[in-house]
């Protein structure tokens, strides 16, 4: 994990008294650091109240002992404890891992607990005169000695058996009985690629649960114990793909379609195996595959950039995907828990060329992205979703003269937070070219172009889309899908139409008790295999109504865009005038 700066307290410690006249006029004092000395035998109790602390220095004393209540200073980054008569530490030491410098020097010391493997940033660790076992002293005395010897207890630190607390239910409504509905379930997991697994990044976590073998045995375990009839998987490494992902899940059932990253293209043959990307798995006895579409952000922002410089240097050099999977319901779903079958289609038809009409064929387009990871690019990660929802709704046009009888479920890492632009966006139908996570630079030129307006259409000053999407959680029901040491919070989402779908339930939050009973300083942990919790949705599917003028799930054409004819009793003919964003071919099969 990189290391955040860190200032040693001032050896000198100079301190002033506030005089009588500056108490007198009001003036404040803070201190952030404590010193005791004078042969200190025992500590008050008060002192673990002064949660404030950042430095305390209790060195030259005569204390047998440190009571497990120091863990009360979770702000402290110095500890000096040298030149007591110290003969143990407690284990709750291992708890304050904001500790950059720990001095033990000229203690008693034959042991060390193996929670100080906890502490992950300590850079100082004074161990000198202490009668400590050879094998401490000869790991501690090696180059880089103390991280050695923090690796060292923190891989050898008992894990307890066990198993994770069951994540909650959350049942938000009822299915509708009075009409068939096609009720299917939705996971959406960051898997954490193998290549970003490293202790620079979760230095908190023991080597042996970073290492590969042993995640991917709890990540295949969340993905079946779940048992989706969709999953969209996000950092799953090619190679891993073929070898793990889909053998096992085909063997459940599943099928699936994959495509790593843009520089996969560009590296060997190797290095293409451990490539990440993004997955999309469902069950074939509920859905059928109709297309498969891949969607290169930087193709797209080549193709868009309208000479842009911003366009070609920050969106154009970053190798994202998305991917999307077009799929047909099959039948048998929406009478699965009905009192009667689906009622024949009714005299009132639209037929489209080239394929069944809605009534007989009901299509759904899922989708799936990972957005760029850098919190200092949200322009970046706000015009790559913009990108993604252009190609989706080119995709919904092509598949049928009348794309609003396609509904979408859109899963993603979009790498930012509910209140960002992406999400206001999403939810919202559009942004304002002024957003400030557009951080002023100059993009209009070229946003138009994935405006549902089109290059030609009239701008409000807004980039627009035409899904009406709706985030299966709300804020309240999910406090964090990333939880690490330095960041938790929610940047995973399941979007679904909300004209067509409706969510009846959700899996919830992982216990946070047991988090904090568990000192779970982040994820991964021996018990979590990804830094991601996976997210998992059941949404209700309405059969679209048989007036070809509703707005059916969200994609809404403008009305002089849409020429629709219909008559009943005879044949009806649906027309779209097609989209004017450029755009590179779609990768489809």
């Amino acid at each position: 994990m990189p290391k955040e700066k860190y200032d040693p307290p001032d050896p000198r410690r100079c301190y002033t008294i506030m005089s009588a006249e500056e108490a007198a006029s009001g003036k404040k004092s803070y201190w952030a650091e404590l010193e005791i000395s004078g042969r200190v035998r025992s500590l008050s109790s008060s002192l673990w109240t002064l949660s404030h602390l950042t430095a305390l220095h209790i060195n030259d004393n005569n204390l047998s002992r440190i009571p497990p209540d120091i863990a009360k200073l979770p702000h402290l980054a110095y500890l000096n404890l040298s030149s007591n008569k110290l003969r143990s530490l407690p284990v709750e030491l291992g708890n304050m891992v904001s500790l950059r410098e720990l001095l033990l020097n000229n203690n008693l010391l034959r042991v060390l607990p193996y929670e100080l493997g906890r502490l992950f940033q300590l850079q100082t660790l004074g161990l000198k005169g202490n009668p400590l076992s050879p094998d401490i002293l000869n790991l501690y005395q090696e180059p880089d000695g103390t991280r050695k010897l923090l690796n060292y207890m923190l891989d050898n630190l008992a894990v307890h058996p066990e198993q994770l607390p069951q994540r909650p239910w959350i049942a938000l409504k009822e299915r509708d009985q009075t009409t068939p509905t096609a009720v299917f379930t939705v996971m959406c997991y960051n898997v954490l690629c193998d290549k970003y697994a490293t202790r620079q990044l979760y230095a908190y976590c023991p080597s042996w649960a970073l290492n590969w073998e042993y995640r991917k045995k709890g990540i295949m375990e969340e993905i079946t114990s779940c048992d989706a009839d969709i999953i969209s998987l996000q950092e799953v490494e090619t190679e891993q793909y073929y070898a793990m992902f889909l053998d096992t899940l085909k063997q459940r059932g599943y099928d699936g379609y994959f495509c790593p990253k843009s520089r996969a293209k560009l590296v060997s043959e190797q290095e293409r195996k451990h490539v990440d990307g993004c997955a999309v798995f469902f069950k074939t006895d509920k859905f059928t595959l109709v297309q498969k579409h891949t969607v290169e952000f930087n193709q797209v922002a080549l193709a868009n950039s309208e000479g842009s410089e911003v366009m070609l240097n920050r969106v154009m050099t970053k190798d994202n995907i998305g991917v999307a999977v077009l799929l047909e319901v099959n039948k048998d779903l929406f009478s699965e828990g009905c009192g009667f079958r689906t009622p024949p289609p009714p005299r009132l038809k639209c037929v489209f060329s080239g394929g069944k009409p809605p009534q007989e064929r009901q299509l759904i387009l899922v989708a799936n992205a990972h957005m760029h990871w850098d919190p200092e690019y949200s322009d970046v990660k706000l015009v790559q979703t913009m990108m993604f929802l252009s190609e989706l709704k080119s995709i919904a046009e092509r598949a049928s003269g009348d794309p609003s009888s396609i509904p979408i479920v859109l899963c993603a890492d979009l790498n930012s937070l509910p209140d960002s632009g992406v999400v206001e966006y999403l939810s919202n139908g559009g942004v304002a070219e002024t957003h400030k996570d557009f951080k002023e630079l100059r993009y209009s030129d070229c946003l138009t172009n994935f405006s549902c307006n089109g290059k030609n259409g009239a701008s409000d000053g807004s980039v627009t889309h035409s899904f009406q999407l709706k985030s299966a959680y709300d804020g309240s029901q999910m406090p964090y899908t990333n939880y690490t040491y330095d960041f938790k919070g929610v940047i995973d989402y399941i979007f679904f139409s909300r004209t067509h779908m409706s969510v009846l339930g959700l899996l919830g939050p992982l216990d946070s008790q047991w988090l904090s009973d568990n000192s779970v300083t982040g994820c991964p942990h021996p018990h979590v295999p990804s830094d991601h919790f996976s997210l998992l949705a059941q949404l209700e599917l309405h059969r679209p109504p048989p007036h070809p003028l509703n707005p059916l799930n969200g994609l809404h054409l403008p009305a002089h865009r849409r020429e629709v004819l219909f008559e009943l009793g005879g044949l009806s003919r649906c027309h779209g005038d097609g989209f004017t964003t450029k755009r590179p071919p779609l990768a489809a099969t």
